[in-house]
């Protein structure tokens, strides 16, 4: 991952031999306090860090990706010629010295998808990451966020509140299978069939969460991971397991959406959701590629 500093996570504190002013020490603390959460487990948290960790995920740092759409625009430094704009010009006085329009692709910001898996063994973790969607969405705009469990919800307009808190007991009134059991296979599938073809526009990123644990047809699961990957610009599997040292992806759920996955992340603790962000930041590649950034 990048430094935490990159995210405004730790407070910078310059050296000295002198003992510090007491706003000094203050941040010093606050800095060892960042230190500590931001490299633990969320599933190792009590409430007092949970409290903090949910404040440090709040408060990273957002660049939207963007893509280039087919449209262009008017531009001096373009690289491509504007020839409709150069033969518009051309009539007139000084037509016969004919300049050479140009032109740049317009830029627009990609979309986010976000797609939460809310069962049983990922609750500690869906919590903050529903957090973390809240922060997208209250600084990107076009991020639309599901959870599912046994059935698909969305969940976007809830946490459109500017309150965190208010946004998560929102969801929290809206999602009805809450730490439930796992069905990822019925979840993509409801996703492409009521979803896709409008969401899809734009080149979406879609991140899913999840740690594979699936109660529902492995077949299903890898027809439905294969059809989503196919209609987004990149897909990134979030799995707060996945960093451990001993993980293996075995599951069947995982051993299913591999073959059609873009990134495997985990997503345990604010680092990796920071390095996630930091990810997210160098998707900007044209419209529809899925080559390496």
């Amino acid at each position: 991952h990048e430094p935490q500093e990159r995210w405004g996570l730790v407070p910078i504190v310059a050296a000295s031999d002198e003992t510090p002013p007491e706003d000094d020490i203050s941040a010093q603390e606050g800095a060892s306090v960042t230190e500590r959460i931001s490299g633990r487990d969320f599933a190792d948290l009590d409430e007092k860090d949970l409290a903090e960790a949910r404040r440090l995920v709040t408060t990273m740092f957002w660049r939207p990706p963007r893509s280039r759409t087919r449209r262009w625009l008017p531009d001096r430094g373009g690289r491509r010629p504007d020839m409709r704009r150069t033969l518009q010009r051309s009539v007139g006085p000084g037509g016969d010295l004919m300049p050479i329009e140009m032109r740049r692709r317009r830029e627009r910001q990609r979309p986010l998808i976000i797609i939460a898996d809310v069962s049983g063994s990922m609750e500690r973790y869906a919590e903050l990451f529903l957090v973390f969607a809240h922060a997208a969405r209250q600084h990107l705009g076009a991020v639309e966020v599901f959870t599912f469990s046994t059935r698909l919800t969305r969940v976007t307009d809830d946490l459109a509140r500017r309150d965190v808190r208010a946004a998560l007991a929102s969801v929290g009134g809206t999602v009805v299978d809450w730490s439930g059991g796992t069905k990822i296979g019925d979840a993509l599938a409801a996703w492409n069939r009521l979803w896709s073809r409008r969401m899809a526009r734009g080149g979406p990123i879609a991140l899913v969460l999840s740690d594979g644990w699936d109660c529902g047809d492995p077949e299903l699961l890898a027809a439905e991971a294969a059809r989503l990957s196919r209609s987004v610009h990149r897909l990134i599997w979030l799995n707060p397991l996945a960093d451990r040292p001993d993980y293996r992806p075995e599951t069947r759920g995982m051993r299913a959406v591999l073959p059609h996955i873009d990134h495997l992340l985990p997503a345990a603790r604010v680092d990796d959701l920071a390095g996630l962000v930091a990810l997210l930041d160098t998707m900007t590649g044209p419209l529809g590629s899925r080559a390496a950034s």
